[in-house]
C-alpha cells in the first residue's frame, strides 16, 4: 500500500472513530410533553432515583396522556396529572417518599412532585408541577421533592399558565398531556445547553 493509501485509510478509521465516540452514542432518558402549546423536554434527576423511575413507569404506561394540565397559575406554577382530589393523594400505589435534596431546588423550570398536606411529606406521584416564576419558590424547598428541569420548552409552559382559568385556576380550554420518554444523545442535549455531565 502507497503512502497515500496508509493515509486515505487512517483518515476513515479516525472518522469512523468520532463518529462512534462516546458523546454521540451515550444516549440518556429524557421526559418529553406534548401539550397544544407545543413539546416540553424534561432532565430527570439521577439523585432522586425513585421519584425518576415513578416517572418513566407512568409515562411509559400513558398514565397521563387521558389527563390535562388542571392548575396554571402565572408567576406560580403549571400542574398537570391527577386532580386535587382525595384519590389522587390517598392511593398507596401513587404515594413515594420525598427525595429532598439541597441543590434541588424551586427554580424557574424546576419539575417537582405535587402531595397534599400529609405529615410525612409524601409525593403523589401522579401530579407534578413546573415552577413558572423567574424568581424562583424558594418558599417550597425542602417541602417538596424536585426531581427534574427543563430543558426546553419554557415558552410553552410561559404560554399554559397565561391562559384563560376559572376560579379555581382550571383552564376553560383544556391543555391536553401526552407524556412520553425519548432518548437523546449527549450532543443533543448540549445543543439544548445542557451538559450531562456536568454538576447541578
Amino acid at each position: 500500500m502507497t503512502f497515500k493509501g496508509y493515509s486515505l485509510l487512517l483518515s476513515i478509521i479516525s472518522t469512523a472513530l468520532i463518529s462512534c465516540s462516546p458523546s454521540k452514542r451515550t444516549e440518556y432518558s429524557v421526559g418529553q410533553i406534548k401539550t397544544p402549546k407545543g413539546d416540553i423536554i424534561l432532565w430527570l434527576y439521577d439523585e432522586t432515583p425513585n421519584h425518576k423511575k415513578s416517572f418513566i413507569q407512568l409515562a411509559n404506561d400513558g398514565y397521563w396522556d387521558t389527563l390535562t394540565f388542571n392548575r396554571v397559575i402565572p408567576d406560580f406554577v403549571a400542574q398537570g396529572g391527577c386532580p386535587d382530589t382525595p384519590e389522587g393523594f390517598s392511593d398507596p400505589e401513587y404515594l413515594l417518599p420525598p427525595e429532598f435534596n439541597e441543590h434541588l431546588l424551586h427554580e424557574y423550570g424546576a419539575l417537582g412532585a405535587g402531595r397534599d398536606n400529609n405529615p410525612d411529606k409524601l409525593s403523589a406521584r401522579c401530579q407534578f408541577y413546573i415552577v413558572q416564576n423567574r424568581e424562583g419558590e424558594h418558599r417550597l424547598d425542602g417541602d417538596y421533592t424536585i426531581f427534574g428541569k427543563v430543558l426546553k420548552g419554557m415558552d410553552v409552559v410561559d404560554s399554559i399558565v397565561n391562559v384563560d382559568r376559572d376560579s379555581t385556576d382550571k383552564p376553560f380550554v383544556p391543555i391536553t398531556l401526552d407524556v412520553n420518554i425519548i432518548q437523546l444523545t449527549s450532543d443533543e442535549l448540549k445543543e439544548m445547553g445542557f451538559d450531562p455531565q456536568a454538576p447541578f
